[in-house]
């Protein structure tokens, strides 16, 4: 029986992360699943995005997958404790959904060289405080000093496909300077919601010299292939096909010629409820 792994993301952003996923490890099977018509997560409630996600990652569990990547920021700071220690114990305790804001917080140590970090993300992850809670925990003894800026604009900007628009680099350009004048020695900047590296060409050109922009994708493709190395038994129910199915909420085809995009190939995906 194939056992794929799953990626889970509100829209188009998780793709930034599957993407680099697969590159580091192609062997595998995957299954991606954007939950493009209740995008964006960002700007919602605990309660509903710990149930949105629920419902997402039940589907995929249903379709055969035994470990679940929520390539969603908001996701993995709202829903991702829950499901881990309440629901997983009740369902199945040898299957695992893991997050993106861990493994980015472990890392930003190696590019901070002066302990000021910037975190860029949407309304919700910031409310959830993930990031200075997480960075607090791991970091305790470097006295990191953090300061958040919600992007609201920024996911609506790339789910409508306007990256390159006039009003993308307004909305890019305020709240980057609104961050760095919150705190002007920031050398660290992450962008901490899978979405943002769509406007990564945006961003660079409000970025100040010497400071360091931080995306997931590569940082979590990582993490997981140390995370199966150190599971073997994990490892091993993964089925090695390596292929890729894309599911999304959304009708039409929007979809695919975003994935394409993120993809650089060919991608046809087929809909879903939850």
């Amino acid at each position: 029986m194939s056992c794929p792994i799953g990626v889970f993301d509100s829209g188009y952003g998780g793709l930034t992360i599957l993407k680099d996923i697969v590159k580091e490890m192609p062997e595998y099977d995957y299954i991606y699943l954007g939950d493009n018509a209740r995008t964006p997560y960002g700007t919602r409630s605990f309660d509903v995005v710990y149930k949105y996600t629920r419902e997402a990652v039940l589907k995929l569990f249903g379709m055969g997958c035994k470990l679940v990547i929520l390539a969603c920021n908001t996701a993995s700071a709202k829903a991702l404790r829950t499901i881990q220690q309440v629901d997983l114990p009740r369902i199945d305790s040898q299957r695992r959904v893991l997050g993106v804001i861990r493994p980015s917080v472990e890392a930003v140590a190696d590019f901070t060289g002066n302990g000021h970090i910037g975190i860029l993300a949407t309304s919700g992850t910031v409310a959830s405080e993930s990031y200075l809670l997480e960075i607090a925990k791991i970091h305790s003894e470097r006295g990191f000093l953090v300061t958040q800026q919600a992007c609201p604009m920024w996911v609506p900007i790339v789910e409508n496909n306007e990256m390159n628009s006039p009003g993308a680099a307004f909305f890019v350009q305020k709240y980057i300077d609104t961050i760095l004048q919150a705190d002007s020695q920031i050398d660290t900047l992450v962008l901490a919601c899978t979405h943002y590296p769509l406007l990564r060409n945006v961003i660079d050109r409000f970025i100040p010299e010497g400071i360091t922009v931080i995306q997931q994708g590569e940082i979590v493709a990582r993490s997981l292939k140390d995370y199966l190395r150190r599971h073997p038994e994990m490892e091993r129910e993964l089925s090695r096909g390596g292929q890729i199915e894309f599911l999304t909420t959304e009708k039409g085809g929007m979809f695919d010629k975003m994935a394409a995009l993120f993809m650089q190939a060919e991608v046809t995906s087929r809909h879903i409820e939850l």
